[in-house]
């Protein structure tokens, strides 16, 4: 499908400046030049539903799949395998239970506590993209957004990567992703929490 980053689309301009839009398809070429030589792992869009599937065999390689075409899925699962440790990327889906939208209030707080670090990785990626983030409580039947204690845990998990830092993984994304979009000369000026100063909106 992709096979280089030159194959990604010219600049487009705004006011005389260059800017990039927001294709999906850029993604999985930012993703595979950086990951897929040493982790054996390619990014892939047009599943109906989010999915890690681990190779199969010497020869095949971890897919990390996300929705359709979506911009913010393709940030969300990469977050999710940025956070996922050596033992966890061998398992389908990381060897999570995944309760389906409808989730009771009780099986929502606990979404929301395993949720914290990927949605708070996927706001650093969102910036890094010039993307506007949002978190997401994935339960739309129930009618449940986003706590105000997610929201807040969020932000403190995000101070924390910009104090700490973030793995090795999450920084060599938000290092392709703030090259190509522009948005930060290197990933310490991106972690900065004056840019994360603010409350995240739901």
């Amino acid at each position: 499908m992709f096979n280089d980053v030159d194959t990604i689309r010219p600049f487009d301009r705004l006011h005389g400046v260059p800017c990039r839009g927001h294709d999906s398809g850029d993604l999985m070429v930012l993703f595979d030049r950086t990951f897929l030589r040493p982790y054996r792992t390619c990014l892939r869009g047009g599943a109906d539903e989010p999915l890690y599937e681990p190779a199969q065999g010497r020869d095949d390689v971890h897919t990390i799949w996300f929705t359709r075409d979506y911009f913010a899925s393709a940030l969300h699962e990469v977050a999710h395998w940025c956070v996922a440790g050596p033992a966890r990327r061998q398992q389908r889906d990381y060897g999570y239970w995944y309760a389906p939208d409808g989730r009771t209030s009780d099986q929502q707080a606990e979404f929301e506590r395993v949720e914290v670090k990927p949605q708070s990785l996927e706001w650093l990626f969102s910036e890094a993209a010039g993307w506007r983030f949002r978190p997401s409580a994935d339960n739309l039947e129930a009618e449940l957004g986003p706590s105000p204690a997610f929201c807040q845990a969020i932000v403190e998990q995000v101070h924390a990567y910009c104090r700490r830092g973030v793995n090795a993984r999450a920084e060599a994304f938000l290092a392709s992703l703030s090259a190509f979009y522009g948005t930060a000369r290197d990933v310490r000026s991106l972690l900065s929490p004056e840019r994360f100063a603010g409350d995240v909106v739901a």
